[in-house]
């Protein structure tokens, strides 16, 4: 589903990611974890191009994002991306931030978006509160909506850039079990996440991060049981210790 081939990004003279590969296969949930500044959200806002880079090749469903002659509207309606800061429109209801894009992009009427909105709230548990404004709810629900927005679109795939980490401790919980649902069901998901019980439950493979390098990529069981960079090891030493 997503092919990262060999991918280099500088900002001016700074370079962010360097010669980053990895792949994410249909229905498979990958993390992608390390320190701060490590080039985590570079790296996944890049997979629906909301960045772009200077080197490499990128394939998201067999379309290259480095091709000129790519729609990046198009491709950025079928893979969702759900932000750490929600992103929600605070003077539309909930339902209408669910319906826009639908209206807008995929052409639905207003009819059809509202009942697949509705549907998805009630999937994520606040249909009771179509009608609100998001500064009238928490932000577990404000990040649980912007969730169904994103599903909203029929994404082939969901993209994560730290979804909890702008959260109380309460409420990242219920954010996390809609995350745990979606992965059941099989959709393919990469996320860019701190919550390293997630991850081990949740995940199929866990890639590390550190300066722009991808320094390693194992199956979760092994990476949070022995991880072989030293790197890896100082790091999940640090947060899984305290």
């Amino acid at each position: 589903m997503i092919e990262i081939r060999h991918l280099s990004k500088w900002y001016g003279p700074t370079q962010v990611l360097d010669d980053c590969s990895t792949h994410v296969a249909k229905g498979e949930v990958v993390v992608v974890c390390g320190p701060s500044g490590s080039g985590k959200s570079t790296l996944i806002k890049c997979v629906n191009g909301l960045e772009g880079f200077q080197q490499g090749e990128l394939v998201v469903d067999g379309v290259s994002l480095g091709d000129a002659k790519t729609d990046l509207t198009r491709l950025r309606a079928r893979v969702g991306m759900v932000f750490q800061h929600f992103e929600l429109f605070p003077h539309m209801s909930v339902l209408k931030n669910l319906m826009l894009a639908q209206i807008k992009v995929l052409g639905r009427n207003p009819d059809e978006a509202a009942t697949r909105g509705l549907a998805l709230l009630e999937r994520v548990g606040l249909k009771a509160h179509a009608e609100k404004f998001p500064a009238q709810l928490s932000g577990g629900q404000q990040q649980r909506v912007a969730i169904a927005r994103a599903l909203a679109m029929d994404p082939v795939c969901l993209l994560f850039d730290e979804p909890t980490s702008a959260l109380d401790p309460e409420m990242i919980g219920e954010v996390l079990d809609v995350m745990v649902e979606l992965a059941a069901e099989g959709m393919t998901m990469m996320c860019v996440t701190h919550e390293m019980g997630f991850a081990r439950k949740v995940a199929k493979r866990v890639v590390f991060m550190d300066h722009g390098h991808i320094v390693e990529e194992a199956p979760a069981m092994q990476f949070f049981e022995a991880p072989q960079s030293e790197r890896a090891q100082a790091f999940l030493s640090k947060i899984l210790h305290h």
